[in-house]
């Protein structure tokens, strides 16, 4: 026999469940559960697949209660684990982000909130909230020889031990507390309790889960009944949520459910959830991700990424093909035609049904975009297809109203007269794209500006040429075509020369000086050429490592402003004055900082601007 010591997040895990003021203590038996049915799943999917010899003519999980000895013991004939397994899954957390997982754990223990136990996929470790020692014995299929026993009393250590005689399949038995009402610790002893925990968690387990006992037959406990094979009249929301929890590990209920059955010479059923939120790994490359596959109802895999593309992760649920093979791999699914054509079905379904959302449920819209709003716009990008149904269920801020988003179809009805284009800025918040330099002429003539805040922005506005057939236009890129305002001052005096100074001074840092009409307060902006890439996208490429060519910038100049003005003047009367490259440099260092860039030497910066102030004092 072998005591080791939890891996420190384990601990710090057991310590949370062990002293747990959760009010909902019952969902213990719904993650053993749980677990179970996954083993089931996996022993009969490596039959099928992998040939492994194993009886799968019983599937099943008991349940047994002691009242006597305070015992309850849960057991299945399914996949099982070898001795480095249960170390590995139960000794530790294995599982990116998991000080966040601690944090997040705790301050819903501290908010009295199950529902990140099932989410964070730690259910085992919710067995020690109901008993003060819980054992394990298991064995592979497959192998031979002894099992393995695991035994802990949630404390900083468990022993590990072989099992000579353990049968094919996993053991749990708990070790039950007192029953303490006060705490919310029911007496899981009591067979009634049982029973009504698996009618209301566990009764769509699609394997028997049986009640043992010595004085009479075995009862089976759950209906077994697919949930996705029966009418939605017939299916309670209740039923709905508690499906969606056993295969999404969220405990909060879903936002939307989505059923759907094609028949005729391709066959399927699907349930899909909408989540209520996002999953804290959502934007995390490892996170398990897909749909669950079933054949004939036959379970083949627990996370098909073939079924939905990847800007719908979000998406929870089980596709149920009638004519596929039992034997199908990834690398078939990735090919099969009607594995393509369920996935096009699906995604037009997700999509219309968010449309409807947002047509009769803004309320529910408007979480499911805050949620998932980013993600699904990575799809504007990589799905050709449906960008114009994406475009459609889209919201975005807009200088319109600070707090009703809009869509594009409602943009293109309030554009002006003559308006063309659709305009928008992108930025890292609202209150800078807001104090942009380049809103200022839009925002006088009363032209509404879409405000986009989110990295993906940058991205899929590129791609996108345009809505309606109105061009989607950058107000910080190109020349700006807009009406001259009638109040808006001929400038005064020849620029040309300052022009040509300006842009020989700071012909590093820029392309081209020119006049602006973009400008009403502000002395000078920079704007990107048409083609050019912005700097956020430049700066997001050399972050993954891509670098390319120095973009340069176009600096614009408001004609009309004191200091360009003063400037002209000043190069007009000593166009060799040594304060004026360094003014040059200023004014080049304002714009830059006026749209948020970074100075690529703060220092001199900082210096040149003191001593042209400490000359005015």
């Amino acid at each position: 026999m072998e005591t080791l010591e939890f891996q420190a997040e384990a601990r710090q895990l057991l310590q949370l469940m062990v002293h747990s003021i959760y009010s909902n203590k019952d969902i213990f038996l719904r993650e053993l559960i749980s677990n179970s049915s996954d083993a089931l799943d996996k022993l009969r999917l490596a039959t099928l697949q992998d040939g492994l010899e194993a009886d799968t003519s019983d599937l099943h999980i008991e349940i047994e209660v002691d009242a006597e000895a305070r015992t309850l013991t849960v057991r299945d004939n399914g996949i099982g684990m070898t001795h480095e397994e249960v170390v590995d899954l139960i000794g530790t957390i294995a599982k990116s982000g998991t000080a966040d997982l601690l944090a997040k754990l705790k301050e819903a223990t501290e908010a009295r909130d199950t529902e990140l136990i099932g989410q964070f996929g730690v259910g085992f470790y919710s067995t020690f909230m109901v008993a003060d020692r819980v054992s394990l014995v298991t064995r592979k299929a497959g192998t031979e020889g002894h099992g393995t026993m695991w035994e802990s009393a949630g404390e900083g250590t468990y022993t590990i031990d072989d099992a000579p005689d353990a049968p094919v399949g996993t053991t749990v038995t708990l070790h039950l507390r007192p029953k303490d009402e006060e705490d919310r610790l029911f007496d899981y002893a009591a067979d009634w309790k049982i029973k009504e925990i698996v009618k209301r968690y566990s009764d769509f387990i699609s394997f028997p889960i049986r009640m043992v006992s010595a004085d009479k037959a075995d009862e089976t406990l759950n209906s077994m009944k697919a949930l996705w094979a029966r009418p939605r009249s017939e299916v309670s929301d209740d039923e709905y949520h508690q499906f969606y929890r056993h295969i999404s590990h969220d405990w909060s209920d879903p936002l939307e459910i989505i059923n759907m059955k094609a028949e005729g010479t391709f066959e399927y059923e699907a349930l899909l959830f909408l989540p209520s939120r996002a999953p804290h790994d959502l934007f995390q490359r490892d996170a398990r991700r897909g749909l669950q596959l079933y054949v004939k109802r036959v379970f083949i895999m627990d996370d098909s990424k073939e079924l939905i593309p990847d800007y719908l992760r979000f998406v929870k649920g089980v596709v149920d093909a009638a004519d596929l093979s039992l034997n199908i791999s990834r690398e078939i699914l990735q090919q099969d035609r009607h594995i393509q054509m369920i996935r096009r079905r699906l995604v037009k379904k997700v999509l219309s049904t968010i449309k409807d959302m947002l047509s009769n449920n803004r309320e529910k819209y408007e979480t499911f975009w805050r949620e998932f709003g980013r993600a699904l716009k990575e799809g504007l990008l990589n799905d050709p297809d449906n960008q114009k149904a994406i475009l459609d269920v889209a919201t975005f801020s807009s200088t319109a109203s600070k707090e009703e988003p809009t869509t594009l179809a409602a943009y293109v009805e309030r554009m002006k007269d003559g308006q063309e284009e659709i305009y928008y800025l992108t930025g890292e918040s609202r209150s800078q794209v807001e104090n942009s330099p380049h809103m200022e002429a839009f925002e006088a003539q009363g032209y509404e500006v879409l405000i986009l805040t989110d990295p993906v922005d940058e991205i899929w506005v590129e791609a996108v040429p345009d809505y309606d057939g109105k061009k989607l236009q950058s107000i910080a890129r190109g020349n700006v075509d807009l009406p001259k305002d009638k109040e808006e001052p001929e400038p005064e005096g020849d620029f040309g020369p300052l022009l040509g100074f300006l842009k020989e001074k700071l012909d590093e840092n820029v392309k081209e000086v020119r006049l602006s009409h973009r400008l009403t307060t502000s002395a000078a902006c920079l704007v990107s050429d048409t083609d050019d890439i912005t700097p956020t996208l430049e700066k997001m490429y050399r972050a993954m490592g891509q670098e390319g060519p120095r973009v340069k910038r176009i600096l614009e100049l408001n004609p009309n402003h004191p200091l360009v003005g003063g400037l002209r003047a000043a190069h007009e009367r000593a166009a060799d004055d040594p304060a004026l490259p360094e003014t040059a440099e200023l004014l080049y260092g304002t714009a830059l900082l006026a749209e948020g860039g970074d100075l690529e030497d703060p220092a001199r910066f900082a210096k040149l601007l003191a001593d042209r102030l400490a000359r005015t004092v």
